[in-house]
């Protein structure tokens, strides 16, 4: 059985992002090796993974040869930086699917690059990324940048079970 992971903003290439976000990288190219354990660590070929933007901000030929080496079936839904490339450029570097826009997830979830407007009386959770270390208060909102989960994909069972109560008796 398969799983489906979410997570945001690797910023691949992005030097300055070590900086910018306290990232524990001496180096680019460590920051880069270490996502690419982390992701392949949990995630299996059989899985699905949304990348919820600001993947890469390397080359075609580069951000390619990153994308073939992580497991799953990669769908992103581009981010700000993501966005300066055309839907067939992420595609022909490797995702398996490509949205320029949110999407609906499971008919109750919100996949989003940055946070949409939400508030305590919606009745969905808007998972996204594009803030790093931030974080929005409330249950209706789940941060799912890289910086949040230590650099890992994180199950979306593991997202369902923070914010869908359990109503057994």
């Amino acid at each position: 059985m398969s799983n489906v992971f979410l997570i945001s903003d690797h910023h691949f290439g992005h030097a300055s992002i070590i900086d910018f976000e306290s990232r524990p990288f001496s180096s680019a190219e460590e920051m880069t090796e270490t996502m690419i354990e982390k992701w392949n660590a949990i995630v299996r070929q059989e899985d699905k993974v949304y990348h919820l933007g600001d993947f890469s901000f390397l080359n075609k030929e580069k951000t390619a040869s990153i994308v073939s080496r992580l497991n799953g079936y990669k769908s992103l839904i581009m981010g700000n930086h993501d966005r300066g490339r055309t839907r067939r450029w992420w595609l022909e570097a490797g995702f398996d699917e490509v949205s320029e826009h949110a999407i609906v997830y499971g008919g109750f979830f919100f996949l989003s690059h940055e946070p949409m407007y939400m508030n305590k009386h919606m009745p969905y959770v808007n998972i996204h990324g594009h803030i790093h270390g931030q974080k929005y208060e409330g249950s209706q909102y789940i941060n799912v940048c890289v910086e949040h989960w230590d650099y890992t994909p994180i199950s979306f069972e593991a997202i369902k079970a923070m914010v869908v109560p359990n109503e057994e008796q």
